[in-house]
């Protein structure tokens, strides 16, 4: 269990622990997932400069929780520009391009500016309904998700395996593919949840297990490379990863190495599962080709937490993402449908 440091507002306080993303006293809410699992820092923003930072270094990172930041982001350039005008549009613009691949963030941004001629009241009222919304796609999510996993497996126990980190950490309570896991110990039906560490940043290794630490549930931690072979050995029942973009044919975009798990339960026969909420259904985007695939540089590589594993000057390649292609998925769950891929449905003919 993680410490806490510093002074923690307990208003952000739910059943389940701190809420990752929110809103307080003119200021953005939200953890600083660079620290854990070592230390739990609550970070107070109040400048749009702050937040694009904290979005660019993932001190707040997840799809959902991207979108909820945005969406309480936009209040901020109110704030700071003044009211309407050249300089609010501009500090919007720096948030919704903060990082390309996950549709959630541009989108909420978009969602609460749209409202900018009926005042501040309303964006921030608006900011509000985003987080409730994505806390309600959480609950639906994980019951979708564990109904499916009951069509697919029958009602036994289950043992699961996920990367990167999907849980409340990336949207704000209990998350998405991770939140279905979440569901699944609730019912007393997990056996075991397996994280792969994800590298480079380890959001597997330092905030998957973090959270199921925190939620008490069965789990073992494995290097990313591993996840194929043990699928392979039939050690893992399913598959559940998230999503930061959803094509309109069913491609998605997540974690850089999900699409490796997906070649590996394609061999194995494990059913493949993707969790995310109907907000990162993307209908504009035709396939995964469009989806552009963020670079975060060299230095996320070539060292780890601060230690250097790599000579300063080696060429690197880092792409924060991959696509995985439909024909690998065997289901697609979100807070509203369950979209079997592998029977021949679309998104555009579920389409709630």
């Amino acid at each position: 269990m993680s410490d806490y440091v510093g002074d923690v507002n307990t208003d952000g306080l739910d059943a389940d622990g701190l809420d990752t993303v929110g809103w307080s006293d003119g200021a953005v809410r939200l953890i600083d997932q660079t620290l854990l699992p070592q230390k739990l820092w609550v970070l107070d923003i109040e400048r749009v400069a702050d937040l694009v930072d904290a979005i660019g270094r993932l001190a707040v990172r997840g799809a959902p929780a991207l979108g909820v930041a945005g969406a309480y982001g936009v209040v901020l350039a109110h704030d700071e520009a003044g009211g309407v005008g050249d300089t609010f549009m501009a500090l919007v613009d720096t948030i919704r391009t903060a990082r390309p691949t996950a549709v959630n963030l541009a989108r909420m941004v978009d969602r609460v500016a749209a409202l900018v001629s009926e005042g501040r009241a309303a964006m921030l009222d608006a900011a509000h309904r985003v987080k409730t919304d994505e806390i309600r796609a959480e609950l639906a999510m994980g019951e979708n998700g564990v109904r499916l996993t009951t069509e697919l497996l029958g009602e036994g126990p289950v043992t699961a395996m996920t990367v990167c980190n999907t849980g409340g950490l990336a949207s704000v309570r209990r998350g998405t593919a991770l939140g279905v896991i979440h569901t699944l110990h609730d019912q007393h039906r997990l056996t075991e949840a397996i994280a792969m560490e994800t590298r480079p940043l380890l959001q597997g290794g330092r905030l998957t297990t973090w959270e199921l630490d925190r939620m008490g549930a069965p789990h073992s931690l494995i290097v990313d490379s591993a996840g194929p072979f043990l699928l392979a050995r039939h050690e893992a029942d399913i598959v559940y990863v998230g999503a930061d973009r959803i094509a309109a044919n069913g491609d998605t975009a997540n974690k850089i190495g999900t699409f490796s798990l997906a070649l590996g339960a394609q061999h194995a026969g494990v059913p493949f599962v993707v969790v995310a909420p109907e907000s990162s259904v993307d209908m504009d985007t035709p396939s995964g080709s469009a989806i552009t695939i963020e670079d975060r540089g060299s230095a996320e590589i070539r060292s780890v937490r601060g230690a250097a594993i790599a000579p300063p000057d080696t060429n690197t390649r880092n792409p924060a993402f991959d696509v995985t292609p439909a024909a690998l998925i065997t289901a697609i769950v979100t807070d509203r449908r369950i979209v079997r891929l592998d029977r021949g449905e679309t998104l555009a003919e579920t389409a709630p």
